[in-house]
């Protein structure tokens, strides 16, 4: 048995996990943000709840791990942020303690018991709030110690000219400094910027979503854009790494026309040829990040048992 936990800003999500396809949740706690010990306490308090002996514990967060310091960035969480996050916790819980971010676990649940179920290689994607992705290879993520791996939607390599007929953009900011990132147009809340700066109205991502859908003009232009833009970098990203499967998670994966859309458009665009769809809703939508915590933590306890 291993304990899981999903940790944001918000709430702590703690686990008892038999099997990958066997997590058990317990009560959401609130996030002591700014009280390490406090935070510490809540982890324990789960662990003490599930009770016996855990063979580790094994985070989902939503931030990284820096490979070269094994110091922490959780800016959400200032009591957690820019320290020593692993060895801190493992001096506090006595036990062994695997992190990853969140995305990551994404990824690591349809590798395990979701869409990518099969697959030696699996780009978990996130359209929602933002753009994000994880890789995982083997069972592995190609970024198990931590890093920016699979972060697609941060990188200036937006479209400035996209769509049938072309339109011209703008390289719009992103919040992560950088202007022309995916994540700065292709989010849900890019997309209403994308609406806005092509037709003058403000409309919300699942709105314009069902104006499409309904055959409206200005919607259709919008979103021939948008798969314009975000189709050509996912298909660079299917010929780098060889993926076989797209899981996509996030909000926008609940719009299925959206996916089969953007699916068929980046078919389109890679050297391989599918005859089967490619980009695809992911299919852990409940508490991926447990899900994928307890594949992190069962795969740790499989190399530590081998010989």
């Amino acid at each position: 048995m291993i304990v899981c936990f999903d940790i944001g800003g918000t709430a702590i999500k703690g686990a008892a996990a038999y099997a990958a396809d066997d997590v058990r949740p317990l009560a959401r706690q609130q996030t002591p943000i700014h009280d390490f010990n406090a935070f510490v306490s809540v982890l324990k308090s789960a662990i003490d709840e599930i009770g016996g002996t855990p063979e580790c514990v094994a985070l989902s967060i939503t931030g990284i791990i820096d490979p070269d310091t094994d110091t922490s960035f959780i800016a959400n969480i200032p009591c957690a942020h820019q320290r020593p996050l692993k060895a801190d916790l493992e001096a506090a819980l006595g036990l062994p303690v695997l992190i990853a971010n969140d995305a990551d676990c994404c990824a690591l649940a349809e590798y395990g018991v979701g869409a990518g179920r099969g697959h030696r290689v699996v780009f978990s994607a996130i359209l929602g709030t933002g753009v994000g992705g994880a890789l995982v290879i083997d069972g592995k993520l190609i970024n198990s110690v931590g890093g920016f791996a699979g972060e697609w939607g941060h990188a200036p390599v937006a479209a400035t000219r996209a769509g049938n007929p072309p339109e011209d953009l703008p390289r719009f900011a992103c919040g992560c400094g950088l202007d022309g990132c995916l994540d700065a147009i292709c989010s849900a809340r890019g997309m209403e910027k994308l609406h806005r700066h092509l037709t003058g109205k403000a409309m919300a991502a699942e709105e314009i979503l069902e104006s499409w859908q309904a055959g409206e003009a200005d919607a259709a232009r919008t979103i021939d854009i948008y798969i314009d833009m975000l189709s050509g970098p996912l298909a660079l990203v299917v010929n780098v790494t060889g993926t076989t499967i797209i899981p996509v998670g996030g909000g926008l994966s609940n719009a299925s026309a959206l996916l089969e859309a953007l699916d068929q458009a980046v078919r389109a665009r890679i050297l391989r040829r599918f005859t089967r769809p490619l980009v695809v809703r992911a299919e852990c939508t409940i508490e991926p990040g447990l899900v994928g915590a307890a594949v992190l933590g069962f795969d740790f306890v499989r190399q530590r048992s081998a010989p």
